[in-house]
């Protein structure tokens, strides 16, 4: 978990609308959960939240275990069926347990990652794998344009936008990437890019659900919404791109 106030308040900020994050948070490629399902079928999902990842692995025949700090999150996860342990990382327990595969959906940039690194290799059998991803949005530079304006306008209170950079998570790779410690043979890195359409509605349900936002004032956070709304077509397709970096456990 993050020691800056501010981000810490951000990670523990998601569980607020639990329920949303669980129905309008992006969805991961097929061909992305098929690759991790063929490491094993015994996983533990880091921050598992309300059981996305969990989900799409469980269908690909995958028995999925959870850690999650969030007591919210982690109820709607149980909701899904999935046993969740409440802890964070860095500090749970195996217990003896072992997996084929560690994997972290658009969560691992939370974690310290020399504890994380270690306690994954501690959680892995043998040639298990560490499996770390981020979905990123890859709008057109028109469309990413509109919707910074709107972010500068309307949510001053915001830390950061998230149309301030073209591939948002490329930098947390490669700092993940480097991160991982000596217990993992050398990293790769997976890119797979997909296409997503939205309606408006669907995109105004998503935006509460990204890092901070369920901190605005309420009048920033309406006036975000419809600021977007204005800008924002009835219907279009949203580009993505998913990273992972993946390794597997030495020896």
């Amino acid at each position: 978990m993050p020691t800056n106030p501010v981000h810490r308040r951000i990670a523990e900020s998601f569980g607020v609308d639990a329920d949303r994050y669980d129905r309008a948070r992006p969805r991961y490629p097929a061909a992305l959960i098929t690759r991790i399902a063929a490491f094993g079928r015994e996983v533990l999902d880091v921050g598992t939240g309300t059981g996305i990842v969990a989900c799409q692995l469980r269908d690909a025949g995958c028995h999925v275990v959870g850690v999650e700090p969030d007591p919210r999150m982690a109820a709607a996860a149980r909701r899904h069926g999935f046993t969740v342990e409440e802890s964070r990382f860095e500090d749970w327990e195996p217990g003896g347990r072992t997996f084929d595969t560690v994997v972290a959906g658009q969560t691992w940039h939370w974690v310290d990652p020399a504890a994380g690194s270690a306690n994954a290799a501690r959680a892995l059998r043998p040639g298990g794998r560490l499996a770390l991803f981020w979905n990123a949005y890859q709008p057109p530079p028109e469309m990413a344009a509109a919707f910074g304006e709107v972010y500068r306008r309307a949510a001053p209170s915001l830390p950061f936008s998230p149309w301030a950079a073209t591939d948002p998570y490329a930098t947390v790779a490669e700092k993940t990437a480097a991160g991982i410690g000596a217990d993992f043979a050398t990293p790769e890195v997976w890119r797979f890019t997909w296409e997503h359409e939205y309606t408006r509605a669907e995109w105004l349900d998503l935006i509460p659900t990204a890092g901070g936002h369920t901190l605005l004032p309420p009048a920033e956070l309406t006036a975000l919404l419809d600021g977007l709304g204005e800008v924002t077509g009835e219907r279009f397709t949203m580009p993505y791109t998913t990273i992972a970096v993946t390794a597997a456990k030495a020896g």
